[in-house]
């Protein structure tokens, strides 16, 4: 049987499940960037949320990569990018006096977000649809 799931559909699963994993690396790789986007007043510390949600990621990433664990895995990156939406408006916030380029990159962040979200809920059902 043909898989009825769109062409671009598993192309935007594995854009998203490569980006995520690679997000996830860097978490460890360069936690100060992530570490400097935590707000400050969550506690425990700005360390811990950048571990934890690059975690996140190194388990959601591949999962998406992975058909068997893509529906549940597009539902568990909409929840990672709600999470982590309040680091996007405490960068945009934190660097509203950089120069604009940068202020840029930040202010884009912020819809560039609901996008990743509306994109992993279409990943999911599509998914579904094929489980059905």
């Amino acid at each position: 049987m043909a898989d009825p799931t769109p062409r671009w559909i598993s192309r935007a699963a594995i854009g998203m499940g490569s980006f995520v994993t690679l997000a996830g690396i860097a978490h460890f790789t360069n936690p100060k960037f992530f570490d400097d986007i935590v707000p400050p007043w969550l506690p425990p510390s700005e360390r811990f949320w950048t571990h934890a949600s690059g975690v996140a990621e190194l388990i959601i990433g591949p999962s998406l990569l992975w058909r068997p664990t893509r529906r549940k895995a597009a539902l568990a990156a909409i929840a990672l990018f709600v999470a982590v939406y309040p680091a996007n408006l405490y960068m945009a916030w934190d660097w509203r006096d950089r120069p604009w380029r940068e202020q840029t990159v930040a202010y884009v962040r912020l819809p560039f977000q609901f996008v990743f979200i509306w994109l992993a809920w279409r990943i999911h059902r599509a998914e579904a649809s094929n489980r059905t």
